[in-house]
């Protein structure tokens, strides 16, 4: 299967874009070795061969997120240089 410099006009109009005569002949070439290849991956059997989005197998390598005890407030200010009302005292930043 060929695009013909017809086809790959309607396939610009089509996407929005404007091509020089020069830039349509590279982009008809370009779609061509596309098809072309596909031609060639079609003659493989690949009816067992299930549905993948990645080459390699993946997999979620961070814990489960599960609930625990936490700090108490008493706990976490317990070694702040300075506190107040229960909050972390910090110098005033401008």
């Amino acid at each position: 299967m060929k695009i013909t410099t017809e086809e790959a006009k309607k396939i610009a109009l089509l996407s929005r874009l404007e091509f020089s005569p020069e830039d349509l002949e590279k982009m008809r070439d370009s779609m061509n070795s596309i098809l072309t290849y596909m031609e060639e991956l079609n003659q493989y059997d690949t009816t067992d061969v299930p549905p993948t989005v990645h080459a390699v197998e993946q997999y979620n390598v961070m814990r489960e997120d599960e609930p625990h005890t936490s700090f108490t407030n008493e706990e976490a200010l317990m070694n702040a240089p300075d506190s107040e009302d229960g909050y972390f005292k910090v110098p005033k930043i401008i």
